[in-house]
C-alpha cells in the first residue's frame, strides 16, 4: 500500500464532465486526485493573419496555464518556461488524434487551465483537452487518455502523487495513448530505469489509460443522455 492507501496499479479518484463553459465551442473539467483542470476549445476557425495559414491542414495551438492559486505558493501569472514546454507536449499528444487535413487554412485553439495542482498536471490537461475537442465536435480518430506511471524506490507504480514525484528515487513516465488505435501519442522519461522496467512501466501506464478512457466516454455519453 502507498502513502495514500492505493495499490501500486490503482488510479486516484477521477471526475470528468463536458460542456462546462458555455462561451467555448467545446469544454471539459477533469479531476484526478486533487489535480483539477478546465479545458476549452475554439475552432476550427479561420486563421489570421493569412500568411500563417496552412493550405493543407488546420493548425493546432495549445496553451497550458497554471492559475496563480493552483499551488501553495502563489505562482506568477505570466507563462514560464515550463508552461511553454508543456503547451508543446500537449499539442504533440493531441494532434495525431485530430483530422487536421479536414480543415485547411484554419486554427484549432486548445486552452487548459490547472486550477489545482497535485501531480500529473500535463496528463490531466491532455485528458481534459481531448474531452473538450470531442465536445466541440472536432473530428477525431480517437480520444486521447493520459497518465503517468513510474518507479518509486524499487516499486513500479501508477498515477504518481506529488510526494512520490518529489522523492529522490523517482522515475516519472507520462504516457498519452489512443486505445482504439493502440497508439502512444506521447511518452516522456524523467529519471533512469532498466529496459525491462521501462516495458513494465509502459504496460502499467497503458492499463491506466484504458481505465481513464472509459471514464472519458461515460462523461460524453452523460451529456447526450441529459440532452
Amino acid at each position: 500500500m502507498r502513502s495514500d492507501g492505493r495499490r501500486n496499479d490503482e488510479l486516484r479518484k477521477i471526475e470528468a464532465e463536458v460542456g462546462v463553459i458555455s462561451s467555448a465551442d467545446g469544454s471539459a473539467y477533469f479531476k484526478i486526485g486533487n489535480t483539477a483542470v478546465l479545458a476549452a476549445v475554439h475552432g476550427p476557425r479561420e486563421l489570421h493573419p493569412k500568411h500563417l495559414q496552412d493550405p493543407e491542414k488546420s493548425i493546432v495551438r495549445c496553451y497550458y496555464n497554471m492559475t496563480t492559486f493552483s499551488v501553495p505558493e502563489r505562482k506568477p501569472p505570466s507563462p514560464g518556461r515550463r508552461e511553454i514546454e508543456l503547451s508543446s507536449m500537449i499539442k504533440r499528444a493531441l494532434t495525431p488524434a485530430i483530422f487536421v487535413e479536414e480543415f485547411p487554412r484554419t486554427a484549432i485553439d486548445i486552452y487548459t487551465y490547472v486550477i489545482e495542482a497535485d501531480a500529473g498536471t500535463r496528463c490531466a490537461s491532455i485528458c481534459a483537452a481531448s474531452l473538450a475537442l470531442a465536445d466541440a465536435g472536432v473530428p477525431m480518430r480517437d480520444l486521447v487518455a493520459a497518465v503517468a506511471a513510474g518507479k518509486v524506490g524499487s516499486e513500479i507504480v501508477l498515477d504518481l502523487t506529488k510526494e512520490e514525484e518529489d522523492s529522490e528515487q523517482c522515475t516519472d513516465v507520462p504516457i498519452a495513448y489512443m486505445p482504439n488505435k493502440d497508439y502512444i501519442t506521447l511518452i516522456q522519461l524523467d529519471g533512469e530505469v532498466s529496459l525491462e522496467e521501462l516495458r513494465e512501466i509502459i504496460k502499467l501506464g497503458i492499463k491506466g489509460c484504458l481505465e481513464i478512457y472509459e471514464i472519458q466516454k461515460k462523461a460524453l455519453r452523460r451529456k447526450y443522455v441529459e440532452i
